[in-house]
């Protein structure tokens, strides 16, 4: 082809070319769609995949940190959970007491004026030591039949001497001598006894006044004696406690104590929401009371000092472990279930605070509950109060959210 007719044909090759690029351009603009959106389906599938997969993975629920100050304001408990049969557990209202010998009232021994009152309320005495004075007249009246007393049995004993000498020698007959003897024995029981209620009453030597005393050392739990009050015979003045020396009684019904022996186990709940062993020391053989109900008597397994958590006097409430002859499963208080987000849940206790682990609950009696699985024996969760704790794990995921 020589350059003329290649000139003269260029015109209609370039008219070609250009349909034959609009015409791809075309094409590919029809069939760009279909591969983005294939592209962008893949995503959105992968990422449900890994949301469902995240769901069955995830736990309960996020830790709830809660300071420990924050659980003593609260009064939020921690008990670990323990094994036993819902249907032997008992639960009780008790009363904190002393220990028989660890308290001493001290009355007012006769009528009079209190002349001295030495400690005050919450101090610390000792056993022996006088708390205050009495001015009375019925102490001059001992006082006096004392030394009244005394000079009879002085001359009662010199009278006997002169007619046993005078039996030895005989002068007189041994008659004389018997009678001195009788009498002599009379006087002696007689100063006796005056010797004692003096005694008893702790009348001054003087014969003025009556001591208060303190037969125990411990410190004044209570303290009614006012300085020149006037009080009558047998008139409570002070109450004296050795620190620490405390028992537990617990008050059950009929059918509750037939199911209890000495030597089972028990746990107190103070109401500060701490936790304390115990054991049954006895169990009352009768019911007593308008309200018919048996006494239990626990003693603490720990020592009596190493529980600071108990005051005397105080409200507890006492759980009962009866005797069973296999085991239940695991045991909490009912109160320590929660529900959170639809499901039973624990709140178990971490470093930090707690975390919310689902359990599944089995059969629930007389405020206990079983717990059939999802936790472990031994571990210590919220009990009292848990529903703060539920609370705070709530308000958490509401901020999260």
């Amino acid at each position: 082809m020589t350059e003329k007719s290649m000139s003269s044909n260029w015109p209609k090759v370039a008219t070609i070319a250009g349909f034959a690029a609009v015409l791809g351009f075309g094409a590919a603009r029809l069939m760009a769609p279909s591969q983005p959106a294939e592209r962008s389906a893949q995503p959105e599938a992968a990422k449900t995949a890994v949301a469902s997969a995240s769901q069955a993975s995830a736990p309960a629920g996020d830790e709830v940190k809660i300071p420990a100050a924050y659980l003593t304001s609260a009064n939020i408990g921690v008990e670990a959970i323990g094994s036993g049969d819902v249907r032997q557990e008992i639960l009780a209202p008790a009363t904190v007491v002393p220990s028989p010998g660890s308290e001493a009232v001290l009355v007012a021994k006769a009528a009079g004026t209190i002349q001295r009152v030495a400690p005050r309320l919450g101090d610390v005495v000792r056993a022996g030591e006088v708390l205050a004075t009495l001015e009375s007249q019925e102490a001059a009246s001992m006082a006096a039949e004392r030394r009244v007393a005394q000079a009879k049995l002085d001359l009662s004993r010199k009278a006997f001497d002169r007619e046993s000498s005078l039996f030895q020698q005989g002068v007189s007959p041994r008659q004389d001598m018997e009678s001195a003897k009788a009498a002599l024995d009379v006087a002696e029981a007689e100063a006796q006894r005056a010797s004692l209620v003096a005694r008893a009453a702790n009348v001054s030597a003087d014969g003025r006044g009556i001591a208060v005393v303190s037969p125990i050392a411990g410190r004044v739990s209570a303290q009614n004696a006012t300085l020149g009050a006037y009080v009558s015979l047998n008139d409570e003045l002070f109450r004296v406690t050795t620190p620490g020396a405390m028992q537990i009684e617990a008050s059950v019904t009929a059918a509750e104590a037939g199911r209890i022996a000495p030597g089972d186990t028990a746990t107190i709940v103070t109401s500060s929401g701490a936790v304390v062993p115990a054991s049954v020391r006895a169990v009352t053989p009768t019911v007593s009371g308008s309200a018919r109900r048996a006494t239990v008597v626990l003693s603490l397994q720990a020592p009596n000092a190493a529980v600071p958590a108990l005051v005397v006097g105080e409200g507890v409430q006492v759980r009962l472990h009866g005797r069973s002859g296999e085991s239940g499963g695991l045991m909490i208080p009912e109160e320590a279930v929660q529900n959170l987000n639809g499901r039973d849940v624990l709140f178990v206790r971490t470093e930090l605070g707690f975390r919310p682990t689902p359990v599944l609950v089995g059969s629930r009696s007389g405020g206990l509950a079983q717990i059939v699985s999802g936790i472990k024996a031994g571990e210590r969760v919220a009990t009292r109060n848990a529903f703060l704790v539920k609370a705070e794990a709530k308000k958490n995921a509401g901020e999260d959210e």
